[in-house]
Parts: structure tokens; sequence; C-alpha cells
């Protein structure tokens, strides 16, 4: 009994027992992108303060959505993740097809709020290093994004 017991415990200790996927969960492709970026609508100011950039966000990625700001609405609009697929030189994200609701110029004037991209349910992403990213052919994103850190 008490040999199972040491056995069973060294096992435990040593991780053995519980299985790979246990051990650390899989990320998404897109866990490297996962914080809040500025930029995108405008030039990154060169003296850009952590809390400055945080007090602003332009885009938000988390595990099943991708916030973005636009310059007419005061709130974040959230699109969800359908799938994400990572490449070399980036990622590329399909969101799942929202309800189209009728804008202050008549029905169908809002339209789906994407990036500028040639759809607005696709988005590239394309990675420039550590913490700059651009949206290559989206009208909406015309400069690159920095990654807004804590401190």
């Amino acid at each position: 009994m008490r040999r199972t017991a040491l056995l069973l415990s060294a096992l435990l200790l040593s991780g053995a027992a519980l299985p790979a996927a246990a051990q650390a969960p899989a990320q998404p492709p897109h866990a490297a992108l996962f914080g809040t970026w500025t930029g995108g609508l405008f030039p990154v100011p060169s003296n850009l303060t952590p809390t400055a950039c945080l007090s602003q966000p332009v885009v938000i990625f988390t595990r099943d959505l991708v916030l973005r700001a636009t310059l007419v609405e005061q709130v974040l609009t959230q699109r969800e993740i359908e799938t994400a697929r990572a490449s070399p030189a980036g990622t590329e994200f399909r969101f799942a097809a929202t309800a189209v609701a009728p804008g202050l110029l008549g029905p169908g004037s809002a339209g789906a709020t994407g990036f500028g991209c040639e759809d607005p349910n696709v988005l590239h992403v394309q990675r420039r290093g550590e913490n700059e990213i651009a949206f290559p052919g989206c009208a909406d994103f015309s400069y690159p994004l920095v990654r807004c850190h804590t401190r």
C-alpha cells in the first residue's frame, strides 16, 4: 500500500500521470496577438505612455473576439472569430456574419463593421515585429498598430 502511494506520488509530481493536453492547454493560432493595440487610424506618437495607450485602444484581440474602435462610435465594435489561421507572415481571421442593423441613413446604410478590407468578415494581420502589426489592404487602418504595454 505504501509502495503504491509512493509510486503514485512520484508520477503526479513528475507530471507523467497527466496527459500532455492537461499540462499546458493549447493556445489558438492568434495567441501572440492577445492584448490591446493602438495606432492604425493614426500614427502612433513616439512618446506614447502605457497609460495613454491603454486609455484609447484601437484594437483588442481576445480568444474569441476582435474589438475595434471607429471614428464615429463611442464604444468598441466586436467581431466574433469564426476561424483564425496563422502563417509565417501573420494571421488571417474570418469573422462570423453579423446581422446588419439599419443605419442613420436608412436600411442597409450601416453595413457590417469590418476593418475596411476587401470583405468585412475577413482580416489579414501582418506581423512586423514583436510589438508591431499592420492590416494590409484595409483602408480603415492605413498606419501600423503597436502593442500597449502595462508598464
